[in-house]
């Protein structure tokens, strides 16, 4: 019994051949190498993978490795022999990153030399394309100049002239007192007894009434620099050494030179107002004996823009602007008012001249221009010679321009007289003998077709007599003289200075038209420098009149017509001008100017 316990103790449950035990041991074992083969193989072609397509990707030689894969010869993975590390080279990498660095690098460089280059004057070319600003690209900066440059002279008032007590002509803004309407000439309001070299108070008055200041000068489309140089000069001219001549303008210089906003431009941005002519502010030499002192040829003034009542044809820093005259409308109905007024009167007189002789000078023809007056009929002349005229009554002269269809507009003292802008403003049709006196001159506010508003008879005609004033003007049909005449009368709103106190609604005056001209100036010379090119080619400063009468799209000035009427600068000896020298004609100027207070 217990033999047979024991042996039910140790009896397996099932009992199991021995021959299969054996060859299930067999099967479980070649499994079990089949298995670790393969979890090795598929280890190792994953870290293969990881490596070469992963690793790769990130560092960018993706292309680059798989070249490098396929000139190697191919790797055999057996999942028995463990695969050495040195068979993925890691020292070429560097090397693949190095090479795309010199592909990149050249790309980069590239975009950089097409980025456009940036200059300090960006901002307010900008301001143009905001469209929401309805200052965007008429912003104007005005420097803050010192009191010596402008208000302290008008304390001095009396001695701003020699013959001339100028304290009345500075008030109202610089229009001057009022004018009393006794015969009716004038129109209610808007009338005033204004100095014909008044303008550097009017201008600057009037920039305080302007709808696009601004303090930030980053913005500015052109900076204004409010310094009174008709009135400095005048005070110095009698009786001073060039060095009191000389001071304040080299004062501004040197004050402006100092500013940043200089800097930006080297002043080719700055504009300001010399009331008189150009011939005031151009001395030749250091000669105590010549004439004016020399702001405009100094280096840093030729850079500027200079605006003056009459400015020369041979140099490119001066421009014209209209003298003033005794209207200065407040509003735009003013002007209306007196434009149909003009348009609605009858004139009795073919033409009319106002001035005198000049009988110091053989080249003047203002002698013949009289004597062909008297001897019509059909003329009417104001003799301004002798005594008390009524040439130097405002409301004289404008009643005999408001009578005539045409009035005579021959050289003054110097090429620009006043009372060309007196008889536009009565609706009369200017005649003009010598380019300079207008169509060189006034280039920013008269049209460049001038024969639309003018009649144009060369001096030489006058000279030698070749046919008579009342001839040619009665030749011209009634027809195209209204046309002509309604052309002035239109003219006037961009010929006259609205009240500096107020500002017109819808009308731009001489004022608007200058400040635009001005600001369209500076900005074309910006945009030349961003694009590296000039305005005109070969440009020639001798010739600076002709450019001004350019065609659209002429970069270049070539012979004109009128080349002989400017042949040589007045300063040269002998120059082809009727009044001489430069110096002489500015002389002469002030010399008429004390007889006419006489």
């Amino acid at each position: 019994m217990g033999d047979l316990k024991f042996l039910t103790r140790r009896r397996p449950a099932i009992a199991i051949p021995f021959e299969q035990m054996e060859r299930g041991n067999g099967r479980n074992q070649q499994n079990r190498l089949c298995m670790l083969a393969s979890l090795s193989a598929f280890f190792w072609i994953l870290l293969l993978y990881f490596h070469f397509v992963v690793l790769g990707g990130r560092t960018g030689g993706g292309d680059e490795s798989s070249l490098r894969l396929q000139s190697n010869p191919p790797v055999v993975v057996d999942p028995r022999i463990p695969v050495p590390v040195r068979v993925v080279e890691e020292a070429p990498l560097p090397k693949i990153a190095a090479a795309k660095e010199e592909v990149v690098t050249p790309r980069v460089t590239a975009q950089q030399q097409q980025q456009p280059k940036t200059f300090p004057f960006m901002r307010a070319l900008r301001t143009v394309e905001n469209k929401t600003d309805r200052c965007g690209g008429r912003y104007i900066y005005v420097h803050d100049l010192p009191s010596r440059f402008n208000d302290d002279m008008l304390k001095e008032c009396r001695s701003l002239s020699l013959w001339t007590n100028m304290c009345k002509f500075t008030t109202n803004a610089g229009m001057g007192p009022p004018l009393e309407n006794v015969e009716g000439v004038f129109s209610n309001t808007g009338w005033y007894a204004t100095n014909q070299f008044a303008v550097d108070v009017i201008f600057s008055n009037r920039m305080k009434q302007y709808d696009c200041l601004t303090n930030d000068s980053s913005l500015a489309a052109a900076i204004f620099v409010p310094f009174y140089a008709g009135f400095d000069i005048a005070k110095y001219l009698w009786g001073y050494n060039i060095s009191r001549r000389d001071a304040a303008s080299l004062d501004l210089v040197d004050w402006l030179m100092k500013r940043p906003e200089w800097k930006i431009m080297q002043g080719r941005d700055h504009f300001l107002v010399g009331g008189r002519i150009t011939w005031d502010f151009r001395r030749l030499s250091d000669e105590e004996g010549d004439w004016g002192n020399k702001l405009l040829f100094l280096p840093a003034a030729k850079n500027m823009s200079m605006l003056v009542v009459e400015s020369s044809p041979w140099n490119a820093n001066d421009f014209g602007i209209p003298y003033p005259t005794y209207f200065h409308p407040a509003k735009d109905a003013d002007v209306f008012v007196w434009q149909d007024r003009m348009r609605k009167l009858e004139r009795k007189y073919l033409f009319s001249f106002a001035g005198a002789p000049r009988p110091g000078n053989p080249k003047s023809i203002r002698g013949q221009i009289i004597d062909q007056c008297r001897g019509s009929k059909v003329c009417k002349l104001l003799e301004c010679d002798f005594g008390e005229s009524k040439c130097h009554s405002p409301s004289s002269i404008m009643q005999m321009f408001q009578s005539s269809l045409f009035c005579l507009q021959p050289q003054g003292d110097s090429y620009t007289r006043r009372s060309a802008f007196d008889s536009m403003l009565a609706g009369c049709i200017p005649v003009f003998f010598h380019p300079g006196s207008a169509y060189t001159q006034y280039t920013w506010h008269l049209p460049k077709n001038f024969s639309t508003y003018s009649v144009f008879i060369p001096e030489d005609d006058i000279r030698k007599r070749n046919g008579s004033i009342e001839e040619l003007l009665s030749q011209i049909p009634p027809e195209q003289v209204q046309i002509m005449r309604e052309n002035v009368i239109n003219l006037i709103p961009q010929l006259i200075y609205a009240d500096p106190r107020s500002k017109l609604e819808t009308l731009k005056d001489a004022f608007d038209v200058a400040v635009q001209a001005v600001i369209d100036k500076v900005t074309r010379l910006r945009k030349n420098i961003i694009q590296g090119r000039t305005e005109y080619d070969n440009f020639v400063e001798e010739n600076s009149w002709k450019y001004a009468l350019l065609e659209d799209g002429q970069r270049e000035a070539g012979w004109h017509e009128w080349d002989p009427f400017f042949s040589k600068p007045k300063g040269e000896s002998s120059g082809d001008s009727s009044t001489g020298s430069s110096a002489e004609a500015a002389k002469n100027s002030w010399k008429n100017e004390q007889r006419d207070q006489k």
